[in-house]
């Protein structure tokens, strides 16, 4: 295989493994229980159907700017640890779905809504919503065993797992529990910027940069010294995501982003974007911006109308461009952190890259 199609096109083998390994390990159980098949093909399927690829292709720029080899004999194993991520992905999303009752993602009907429907149209026997509330719980909790699967029989040295095992055990459990404090925060109705910014921290940045980086980078052999500056570098671009995303919830074109707008007002999402809304509504002596950024939040039927008034209050009080500016800060800070690692070539300009697409997106 020509090693340099490798950098020049890892998305597309992400997507060769990521199919390759769902296609084994459910091959068994096909075998002796053909009806869990529905449930297999639901994961293929969400895997498969769409995605940035982002965590492992952090994670892929983390090892090679450790000195990892495309042409060394490693790589196809490397290829399997980092592709793994997309099923600890697909868990977070399938549950963060049914966690936040959201009918559709990347324009196709969520897991639990699509098990809905396939009960109620084989007729069978009690409430659709919740044979759909299971198939999305099991699916999920399916991802999340293959992810380990998929990484632990990698074929790479066992001293290279070994090293990349700290990585991907804080990462299952920040990205958890990052999901309880974002529930928790819209249960409390902690609104502060405070509190915002620690779930992007824990829920977002930890698990699609910092940690994938961290754990190519331990698949590379990098010391501490180098980790902990791609910690840094991750902690920064994550948390800029994370907030592009927030704008993208509320601004985004959903013919572009597959969801649609104002979602994260329906969900009761205390974003920064949210919490900087009616902080600065509230000095600034704006109430009625203050209230209608406050009665969007939760609102279940907000209508496009409303979502485009609270766009507007959100312009008004600046928080759209505090945010922004909160972007643009971080991506400076990344991009410190980043000549300060002096990577292996060509991982420099390849992250730089990334930080662009995650921070600048539209999607």
């Amino acid at each position: 295989m020509d090693t340099s199609a490798y950098d020049a096109d890892l998305p597309a083998h992400v997507e060769r493994a990521l199919a390759g390994f769902l296609e084994r390990a459910g091959a068994e159980i096909r075998r002796t229980e053909p009806s869990v098949g529905v449930g297999i093909d639901a994961l293929a399927g969400f895997v498969l159907g769409g995605g940035k690829r982002l965590r492992p292709t952090f994670a892929w720029w983390g090892w090679r700017g450790a000195g990892g080899d495309p042409a060394g004999p490693d790589v196809e194993g490397v290829l399997q640890a980092v592709a793994s991520l997309e099923l600890i992905q697909a868990c977070a999303l399938i549950h963060d779905d049914l966690i936040d009752s959201s009918d559709s993602r990347r324009g196709s009907p969520t897991v639990h809504i699509a098990g809905a429907k396939l009960h109620a149209d084989s007729g069978w026997l009690g409430s659709p919503s919740t044979f759909g509330l299971a198939t999305a719980v099991l699916v999920g909790d399916l991802a999340l065993a293959w992810a380990d699967d998929m990484f632990g029989e990698a074929p790479l040295p066992p001293a290279a797992l070994a090293a990349a095992r700290p990585a991907w055990r804080a990462m299952r459990t920040e990205v958890l529990a990052g999901q309880y404090l974002d529930v928790r925060t819209q249960a409390t109705g902690d609104a502060s910027p405070e509190a915002a910014l620690h779930i992007c921290k824990l829920k977002t940045a930890a698990y699609t940069v910092q940690r994938p980086l961290h754990l190519g980078a331990a698949l590379g052999g990098a010391d501490e010294a180098l980790i902990a500056t791609l910690r840094e570098f991750g902690d920064e671009v994550g948390v800029a995501f994370q907030l592009r995303d927030d704008l993208l919830g509320v601004f985004g074109d959903p013919s572009v982003t597959g969801k649609p707008a104002g979602d994260d007002l329906r969900e009761g999402k205390r974003t920064l974007l949210v919490a900087l809304g009616l902080q600065r509504a509230a000095e600034q002596g704006k109430e009625a911006a203050e209230k209608v950024i406050s009665d969007a939040i939760g609102d279940a039927q907000l209508s496009e109308d409303a979502v485009e008034t609270v766009r507007e209050a959100l312009r008004d009080v600046g928080a759209v461009d505090a945010v922004e500016r909160r972007i643009d800060e971080l991506t400076e800070s990344a991009m410190a952190a980043l000549d300060r690692a002096h990577l292996a070539e060509p991982a420099p300009a390849a992250l730089t890259g990334l930080v662009v697409k995650a921070t600048q997106r539209t999607y």
